[in-house]
């Protein structure tokens, strides 16, 4: 930001230097006639005129730069917390409907203005006719146009400079989360998604006289096999809607692990690992945290299928994942 001021700075002192130049040329010549006189005025008049043309644009290009505002500590965040936002636009590109879930889940009755759509196509489909956002979340992988080819075009199109773009992904890999800033992603928000993260990445992205005067503590969960109050933490404390979200796990995950067999059976390792992908987040949403490092060492396991290495992770996840949903089963019924 201080590289753009500065660049501007000088361009506005290169435009007062010429005109202070043309001005004084021109009124070193003789002026022997009323008519060279008022041409001269004109002249100087014009200059003027382009100089406050130029200090308007600079002013208008450097008020639509992107912003960045300073964390300020606080205490674990609570569902409430993120009415400081209320108004705030958001623009959520996001194919996996139970992320969706988890994040309008998130953000219900906060006041914050959410538009959800669930590829890149549409997120810039939206941005041609709608450019008043504060901030858009965009996840990595997606169909028909991803995360990356999205934020790429949207860092080409001047009328959109001035949106952050913030990487929605489970990939935590430092290439992976380089490879999403050199396209202009702007931060990285990690799945599943946390309360503090989420309302972190609001505070800095966004615009407002907002403070908050608590104090930072450190949250830290036990990775145990089916946390229940990790999952009820993550859905903002709303039990119905945690209950929601894991009836929907059972009812598109809980066979995943033949989809993975069938895929890899096929060489079609590119959905195993997207369904895996999904599944790592997911499962952490729900506090299925042993399901969650089941799928990751899976998920690394087939990227390279050859050394047959993966077949022991396929077996660890297949049992995990019985295990996990016979829990989640239990929880739905008593509840």
């Amino acid at each position: 930001m201080e590289f753009i001021n500065q660049y501007f700075i000088e361009i506005l002192s290169s435009i007062i230097a010429l005109t202070i130049i043309i001005i004084i040329a021109i009124l070193k010549k003789p002026t022997t006639s009323p008519t060279k006189s008022k041409i001269q005025n004109e002249i100087i008049e014009e200059v003027k005129k382009e100089v406050v043309e130029e200090v308007k644009e600079t002013t208008l290009v450097q008020t639509k730069q992107r912003i960045k505002r300073e964390l300020v500590p606080h205490e674990k965040i609570v569902k409430d917390d993120f009415s400081l936002f209320k108004g705030t636009r958001i623009l959520i590109a996001e194919d996996n409907f139970i992320n969706q879930k988890v994040i309008t889940g998130l953000l219900a009755d906060s006041g914050i203005d959410i538009t959800m759509v669930n590829d890149g196509q549409e997120c810039i489909n939206i941005l041609k006719e709608d450019t008043d956002f504060s901030l858009i979340l965009m996840d990595a992988h997606m169909p028909v146009i991803d995360g990356f080819q999205a934020t790429r075009h949207i860092r080409k199109t001047p009328e959109y400079e001035h949106i952050p773009v913030i990487a929605l992904s489970g990939d935590t890999a430092s290439d992976d989360i380089r490879n999403m800033m050199n396209v202009g992603m702007e931060n990285h928000l990690e799945k599943p998604l946390k309360m503090d993260s989420l309302y972190d990445i609001l505070y800095m992205y966004t615009t407002g006289d907002e403070v908050n005067t608590h104090t930072m503590v450190e949250n830290k969960n036990e990775d145990i096999e089916f946390d229940i109050h990790q999952g009820l933490e993550i859905c903002g404390g709303d039990k119905e809607f945690y209950l929601e979200i894991l009836n929907e796990f059972m009812n598109n995950y809980s066979n995943s692990a033949n989809k993975i067999q069938e895929y890899l059976n096929t060489n079609n390792s590119k959905d195993a690992d997207k369904l895996l992908l999904d599944i790592t987040g997911l499962a952490a949403n729900i506090g299925a945290d042993y399901l969650h490092n089941a799928a990751l060492d899976l998920k690394q396991a087939i990227a390279s299928p050859d050394d047959m290495t993966y077949i022991d992770s396929l077996k660890t996840f297949k049992r995990t994942l019985e295990h996990i949903t016979t829990l989640i089963e239990n929880y739905i019924k008593d509840n």
